[in-house]
């Protein structure tokens, strides 16, 4: 879209995987009036496209009326922004599409549960510019059009890693991620700040999925608890190992995110595993073990929950 001098061009983005994820991002983004294209299928696409789409928050409800939603198929224009919020599980699914509407201009962000998607992602399109980031966020698709969040904060980390140029438009997304109540953060460590949001997430799954439990156990003293910041403990280590400081109090900081959860909060992992639906295991779990036998890492914590759940790794 051309611009005159002064005037702030409208970035066209595109969110795949429109579910708890997507659905949030994309629609505060939609509610300031940026230009949102939401890629889903299904039930989920034909109620957005009927009906909108309705974010069920804490204190209110939000509502966008129309929201500009499609299949895959069905895009044909090259976005400035892709933002990915699909499980790890579907990301081979999704490189087709991808590389069929992305430009070497366009800006690929994959705000995932699993460390590393990114540069993952970047061996699999290597003519394209693909970040590494995440997201801080509660929300699930409810039903189909409807997307519930069982807490305030929603924050998007992002940034290119250490062997990436930074572009001026890495700006301008945290511009309107911010101008649509959205923390949007541009870091200047993706790789620190990513394995921070993956120190608390992954051992938040194992921990419930060992023990069968929401977060309420973990939030008093006793086992659970001190299981919980065992793993956080051993995220670090295996952090430190690849030269990455996630600091001193990353134990402290993460009980204390812990602590802030509705007792009865429990991850995507565990949902998924409930339901007997592909879940992110092998990425939350089995990966990390397989990287601390990479880098001679002993993490004693996870080896004891992946045998208890009979993971061969």
């Amino acid at each position: 879209m051309k611009t005159t001098k002064g005037e702030k061009r409208m970035l066209k983005y595109v969110i795949i995987g429109s579910g708890g994820t997507g659905g949030a991002l994309g629609g505060y983004l939609s509610k300031a009036g940026k230009d949102v294209t939401f890629i889903a299928r299904g039930a989920h696409l034909k109620a957005m496209q009927e009906k909108g789409l309705e974010i069920i928050r804490v204190h209110d409800t939000l509502y966008l009326k129309h929201v500009n939603a499609c299949s895959e198929d069905a895009l044909q224009e090259h976005p400035d922004v892709i933002f990915v919020c699909v499980k790890s599980y579907s990301i081979d699914d999704i490189l087709p599409f991808i590389k069929s509407i992305a430009s070497p201009q366009t800006v690929i962000i994959p705000i995932l549960n699993i460390y590393g998607t990114g540069a993952m992602m970047q061996k699999q399109l290597p003519d394209l510019y693909v970040l590494d980031g995440c997201i801080y966020v509660a929300s699930q698709k409810k039903a189909p059009g409807v997307i519930l969040m069982s807490g305030d904060i929603l924050r998007v980390v992002y940034g290119p890693r250490r062997d990436q140029e930074k572009r001026l438009i890495l700006e301008e997304i945290r511009d309107d991620l911010n101008e649509s109540g959205i923390k949007g953060l541009l870091s200047d460590h993706i790789e620190r700040d990513a394995l921070k949001k993956f120190s608390y997430v992954s051992p938040q799954g194992a921990c419930g999925l060992y023990y069968h439990i929401p977060a309420g156990p973990m939030q008093k003293p006793g086992k659970e608890r001190d299981t919980f910041a065992k793993l956080v403990s051993e995220i670090a280590l295996l952090a430190k190992a690849q030269n990455i400081d996630l600091g001193d109090d990353i134990v402290e900081r993460n009980l204390n995110i812990l602590d802030h959860l509705s007792p009865d909060m429990t991850t995507s992992m565990q949902k998924d595993i409930a339901s007997h639906h592909a879940s992110e295991i092998a990425g939350l779990i089995d990966q990390v073990i397989r990287t601390a036998r990479i880098y001679h890492v002993s993490l004693p914590t996870y080896e004891m929950i992946a045998k208890a759940l009979k993971r061969t790794i």
